[in-house]
């Protein structure tokens, strides 16, 4: 009964890279950007669907299919979340303790 069920074939450009170094993480390239960055410690769905957003990074794009400069703007995303105007209810450390600050641990 599997020889009915459809297969997908990913079509594997030149400049495919087929694991990505992101923030000391392996990310899989063949998985779509958004659901790639869930590997990253401190990093969600929703989390990554905001960071894709801000970062003006197509989300239906592979991990593998991105440029150096895409993943440079993801990554300056999530080290600095404030500065890009993400809401304090998206960081992962809420009103620090000893410090009272808000930030996004990676």
């Amino acid at each position: 009964s599997f020889k009915n069920l459809a297969t997908m074939a990913l079509v594997v450009q030149s400049n495919f890279q087929h694991i990505l170094r992101i923030l000391n993480t392996n990310v899989d390239g063949k998985e779509k950007i958004m659901y790639a960055m869930t590997n990253i410690s401190g990093v969600g769905r929703r989390f990554s669907h905001l960071i894709c957003k801000k970062a003006d990074v197509d989300m239906n794009k592979r991990a593998g299919e991105l440029s150096n400069d895409e993943i440079e703007r993801i990554v300056a995303v999530m080290q600095n979340p404030r500065t890009f105007e993400i809401p304090d209810r998206f960081l992962n450390r809420q009103k620090h303790v000893h410090d009272g600050q808000y930030s996004q641990t990676v």
